[in-house]
């Protein structure tokens, strides 16, 4: 890379902080984030909805002994950047120069979805991150052959699978090296089977600790699709997957990209590399993802794109680069409907109204939660603290809060302190793993849950409602109310409840 790309990668890498750093001022945690931040405190070979990877980054962050969300942010920011810089690599390995490494950065930053998804504390951003880089390498191999190479994609191939599960469509995308014979000779040529049992090792305690557990992620996927992957519409998800990545971006950079697969004249390095990105494209469009599934295969795709639009657009004719420039830098407008950088009333006077949504009793619906998640978890932990602090002191001594939802047993368990609360416990998601399991329940539980009916009634004696929080921006009618409950005389004790939930992690 020459110097005027890296001057070029440091000004969209410094822009690219400066709008994290925005958003996070006007940002609360997302309901998502207070799980992966309590992975942190269970650190273990395994989660029940993802591999064990975010929990060693939450345990670092926790390190602060900090509720910022900045700080929570430290390594989602970081890895946004080496984003960046990793695909600008790729352009110039594909023989993109200083207006290619332009366009595609510019095209990453005006992405609504790219920069919101790359904004979280979640799997999502780092399964980005570890699937760009392990590409890199790929186009490294397709290049050069070397074993340096494919050592360096099997690392970070296998830190994909770490992190995050979806990175079975980007192995699955990698047996394109065995359809080319220049590939596949130098595979035999490196010995790729002890790379595929090194790969299988690396693997293995996650896939004995989800044995252990009876397959965990087998009944979350079958959860997902039971209520959500199943009622998507494919063409649906790829309308949205051009509208979230921006329609500029959609049209001067990945469809150009899909262009160039089938006319490049390098077809020793693109084909290889076009068939890499179609197995694994067509996987997960078989497999019914969405949307942002797709947003590591568009992040391989737009820099050949960029290289496409240089080579063979901009060299021919010059005025169509500061035309599409023009119309890439007005793109910005999006930014705001994928990452607050906006303040929330701004938001709503401005980026609300197009993309209003009504919810029977609601005020708005807001879809992304942490534009008002400070100030609803601020209420939530102060209702909560006024029940705990109605109790007698014999209650409050041995009392706990069972959380339905695992957002609200995250914000109690990071926040709660704040407010003198008892720890929180749920049998939502991977917090059954860290709930009780053995033991008598306390005579008193606080219990909180969204609008999901007498959910705690069959395990105690006397159930009662204290409290009602109402959610105007909720984006879901469910989400509407919380309700507070003062729950007396067990049914059961912690062990026969873990066997209750054993299949219900999920509801």
């Amino acid at each position: 890379m020459n110097k005027q790309c890296k001057i070029i990668v440091l000004i969209f890498c410094s822009l690219k902080l400066l709008l994290h750093f925005i958003a996070d001022s006007h940002s609360g945690f997302q309901g998502d984030e207070l799980l992966h931040i309590e992975t942190g405190k269970h650190l273990a070979l395994g989660y029940m909805e993802f591999p064990p990877f975010i929990g060693l980054l939450a345990f670092a962050q926790n390190i602060f002994h900090s509720h910022s969300v900045f700080i929570y942010h430290i390594f989602p920011h970081l890895a946004s950047v080496l984003i960046l810089i990793f695909v600008a690599n790729i352009v110039t390995e594909l023989g993109g120069g200083n207006k290619a490494v332009f366009f595609v950065l510019l095209g990453i930053l005006i992405a609504p979805g790219f920069e919101r998804s790359q904004q979280l504390f979640q799997p999502v951003v780092f399964s980005q991150l570890f699937w760009i880089v392990t590409f890199y390498y790929l186009v490294r191999f397709v290049k050069l052959l070397d074993q340096k190479s494919l050592w360096l994609a099997t690392a970070f191939c296998i830190s994909g699978f770490l992190i995050k599960y979806d990175c079975i469509f980007l192995l699955f995308g990698l047996l394109s090296l065995f359809f080319f014979s220049r590939t596949r000779k130098a595979l035999i040529q490196h010995k790729f089977w002890i790379n595929i049992l090194v790969f299988i090792i690396c693997l293995l305690p996650n896939v004995l600790w989800q044995v252990s557990n009876h397959y965990p992620v087998l009944q979350m996927f079958s959860r997902l699709y039971e209520t959500q992957l199943d009622k998507l519409n494919r063409m649906d998800n790829l309308k949205n997957l051009f509208v979230e990545i921006n329609p500029v971006v959609s049209l001067f950079l990945f469809l150009t990209g899909v262009f160039y697969f089938f006319f490049s004249k390098n077809k020793s390095t693109v084909f290889p590399l076009a068939a890499a990105i179609g197995l694994s494209f067509s996987l997960l469009f078989l497999s019914n993802g969405k949307a942002y599934y797709f947003y590591p295969i568009a992040l391989t795709v737009l820099p050949f794109g960029a290289v496409c639009l240089e080579q063979h657009v901009f060299s021919k004719r010059k005025w169509i680069l500061y035309a599409v420039t023009v119309l890439m830098v007005l793109g910005c407008v999006l930014i705001p409907f994928g990452m607050p950088v906006y303040s929330f009333h701004r938001y709503l006077s401005r980026i609300y109204p197009h993309e209003k949504k009504e919810i029977s009793g609601g005020e708005y619906a807001i879809k992304y939660d942490e534009y008002y998640t400070t100030g609803k978890w601020q209420k939530t932990l102060l209702e909560l603290k006024l029940v705990y602090d109605s109790l007698p002191a014999n209650e409050k001594r041995y009392c706990l809060i069972w959380a339905k939802n695992y957002a609200q047993a995250g914000a109690v368990n990071l926040l709660g302190n704040e407010y003198n609360l008892p720890a929180a416990f749920s049998y939502h998601g991977s917090f059954y793993i860290w709930a009780p399991d053995d033991g008598q329940m306390p005579n008193t539980i606080i219990a909180i849950s969204y609008d999901v009916g007498n959910f705690f009634g069959p395990y105690f004696n006397e159930v009662k409602k204290v409290k009602t929080i109402y959610n105007p921006y909720a984006n879901s009618e469910e989400e509407l109310y919380q309700y507070i409950y003062i729950c007396k005389q067990p049914k059961q004790n912690f062990s026969t409840m873990k066997l209750l939930f054993k299949s219900r992690i999920f509801e």
